[in-house]
């Protein structure tokens, strides 16, 4: 993969990471405050950082639509006023599987514990 998108991928992963929790969006009904775009989302706890990182065409209906993050977050006994999205809009005409990519490799470096594991390039 050209370092290009292993910068971008570093950068993308740095804002969800990094981003201050109060600065990230509240969890809600209708996500009003998430953008209808393209990008890549996290969640995140206010101590335990990254939960689940993912991808959509739209955030907002990715998130509207339920998310299993919800769910584990559920089991796991999370306070909702602990876990806020943290999000990266894309540009939606860039070439075809690059979200994919650019998740992929965020996903390899961050692995967060409710994500499938994807197995580290070697």
């Amino acid at each position: 993969m050209p370092d290009s998108i292993q910068q971008e991928a570093r950068q993308i992963l740095d804002t969800l990471a990094f981003t201050p929790f109060q600065q990230c969006q509240p969890l809600s009904r209708d996500f009003d405050t998430i953008p209808t775009r393209v990008g890549l989302y996290a969640f995140r706890h206010s101590s335990e950082g990254l939960l689940y990182i993912g991808k959509a065409k739209n955030l907002r209906d990715r998130l509207r639509n339920g998310h299993k993050a919800f769910l584990w977050g559920w089991l796991d006994r999370y306070n909702p006023d602990e876990v806020r999205i943290a999000f990266v809009t894309l540009n939606q005409w860039q070439r075809p599987g690059l979200s994919y990519e650019l998740e992929t490799l965020i996903l390899q470096a961050s692995n967060p514990p409710y994500n499938v594991k994807i197995p580290r390039e070697l």
